[in-house]
Formats: C-alpha cells, sequence, structure tokens
C-alpha cells in the first residue's frame, strides 16, 4: 500500500482513491455526429504508457472530487498532484532503462511532459575495459 496526496485534502491512504482513467482526454464536441467507429475508439482506445502518465483519480472516501496525478506506471511513484483544470506541472522525472536498454516510456505519444533529462542522459552507459572498469 502506498499513500496519495489529494490536493484538496492532503495525503491519504491508497485505498480511498479510484482510479479514473487517462487524463487530459479531448471529448468530441458533437458526439451525435460520430460514426460508431469512431465513438468505439473514442470509448475504448487509451495510450497505454509505461513511465510518466498523465491520470485523472478521484477521492472516493474522502471530499469525492477528481483531481489529475504525474504516475511512473513501472515504479508506482506518484510525482505530482494537481487539480481538474491545470497544466501538468513541469518535472525532473527520471526514466530508468529496462535490461534491454530501452527507455521506460520511450515510444509513447502520451501527454509529453517537460523534463529537464533527455533520452541520452537516460541511455545505459557501454562499460569499458574488463568488466566494467577504466581501460
Amino acid at each position: 500500500m502506498f499513500v496519495i496526496t489529494c490536493p484538496y485534502c492532503g495525503p491519504r491512504d491508497q485505498t480511498e482513491f479510484a482510479y479514473a482513467g487517462e487524463a487530459h482526454i479531448a471529448r468530441p464536441k458533437e458526439p451525435e455526429k460520430l460514426s460508431d467507429e469512431e465513438w468505439a475508439d473514442f470509448v475504448f482506445l487509451r495510450t497505454n504508457t509505461k513511465g510518466v502518465f498523465a491520470e485523472r483519480w478521484n477521492h472516493a472516501a474522502g471530499c469525492r472530487r477528481y483531481f489529475n496525478a504525474l504516475r511512473n506506471t513501472a515504479t508506482d511513484e506518484f510525482l505530482a498532484v494537481y487539480e481538474m483544470g491545470a497544466k501538468p506541472p513541469a518535472i525532473d522525472a527520471a526514466n530508468p532503462a529496462t535490461p534491454c536498454g530501452e527507455l521506460i516510456g520511450s515510444g509513447n505519444d502520451a501527454v509529453k511532459i517537460e523534463s529537464t533529462r533527455t533520452i541520452a542522459d537516460a541511455a545505459p552507459k557501454a562499460p569499458t575495459g574488463i568488466m566494467g572498469e577504466g581501460a
């Protein structure tokens, strides 16, 4: 179990919260004009990000208000919480590489988070010499 910070009530146990899906989804302005295929895409297709992801949460057993959070889906670390309607805050998120060297979250087109790190910063460093010792 872990603690989630509600922007309205403060830190609370995770059991008080309900996940409410991906944040910052553009809703159709005229849903009645969508084809069945377009409506199905809107309702069912979401990004499945590995790494930092903007999510919507509900404090179901508390104030019952919705809020957004930036969470690393690979580590379950909550990096920031912010009120509905606010822009995601800039964060300096660690994006460690997977064992095969792929950057966690690489290749996804989810909400772009401003970060001071770059892919080159997070790329694994090649060992030098025998057993990774200097040459």
